[in-house]
This record gives structure tokens, sequence and C-alpha cells, in this order.
């Protein structure tokens, strides 16, 4: 959902610069700023750490043990193009959006506390509906004692703060930008 929403946010700052270019009009020109302000801030926050923690992770665990995070019984009810277009293509995807497109990344600290209140929120969010189904969305966690959930859930939200920084590296390295 966060690539869908931020890549439909790209094309519409697409459309609007190529609708806006050669106009005069000042208010537009500042709404585009606006658009483009927040599809940087949608990519260095959301997109591309989320997005390569997603794949990272996924096929980590699935390599070592598919049930612990996409059971086979799945495979009957997700096409394969389904799984992948979830859990492959969004690092291609955002590695092409990082090289062609110059991003504008918030600063550090307010970047990261971005990226962990995301984190927090999403693991809250699983630990709700754990709460009211008695199911865990990833059967990983069920696994997991308490205390080992809780070291789990800490060194996730490390991880992806370490995809914020690199996405920022790179995306500096990609424009030859340091700060």
């Amino acid at each position: 959902v966060i690539q869908a929403v931020f890549f439909g946010i790209c094309v519409l700052t697409d459309l609007s610069s190529l609708l806006t270019k050669g106009n005069d009009s000042q208010e537009q020109e500042r709404q585009l700023k606006k658009l483009i302000s927040l599809r940087d801030w949608v990519m260095a926050v959301l997109a591309f750490p989320v997005g390569v923690f997603v794949v990272t992770m996924f096929w980590s665990i699935y390599i070592y043990d598919r049930e612990l995070v996409y059971p086979k019984l799945l495979d009957n009810f997700i096409p394969a193009w389904l799984n992948h277009g979830m859990h492959t293509t969004v690092l291609p995807f955002v590695l092409i959006e990082m090289r062609t497109t110059h991003h504008q990344y918030p600063s550090r600290t307010c970047g990261l506390a971005a990226v962990c209140t995301f984190a927090v929120g999403y693991i809250l969010w699983v630990c709700w509906i754990h709460h009211v189904t008695g199911v865990w969305v990833y059967p990983l966690l069920e696994h997991l004692s308490p205390g080992v959930k809780i070291i789990f859930f800490a060194a996730v939200t490390v991880i992806i703060n370490i995809f914020y920084l690199v996405g920022e590296v790179l995306n500096n390295y990609i424009w030859d930008t340091q700060k």
C-alpha cells in the first residue's frame, strides 16, 4: 500500500509539473512545491526504508523457513506473481525512482523520528490484531517468547532506521549532494 500511494504521488507530481510548466501562476508553483515535498518525504521515510526492509526480511525468512512468514497454504489463495508484486518488485522500482529523481531528505532527526514512529505504530498494529483475533499476522511471532518478541521488535526498528540512513547516503551518492 505504501508503494502504491508513493508511486501515485509520483505520477501526480509529474503530471502537475507538466501541466504547470510555462505557467506563471505562483499559487500553482506553491502547490507543486508542496507536492514535491510530500513525494520526497514519503520516499525518504516510508517508500525506501520500508520497501528495502520488506524485501530483505521477507526473503531472508522465506529462504530460512517459508512457513514462518508465508505458509505454503497461501499459495492456494495468492498467486506467485502477486507475492512477487508485494515482496520483490518493490526494491527495483524504488531503486529506479531513486536513480531517476533527486529527493530532498528531511533533517536526519526528523527523518529517523518519523521512521521510528511508523515502525512502532506498525508493531502496535500487529500486536493489536493479535490481541483481537488471537492470531499473529506473521507466523514467526508465534514461535517467539514475549521477551524475544520485544528484542525482535526493537531489532526491527533499528534495522528500518538503518535502511533510512542507507537511503539518505545512497541518494546523496547518486546525486552527489553532501550536506
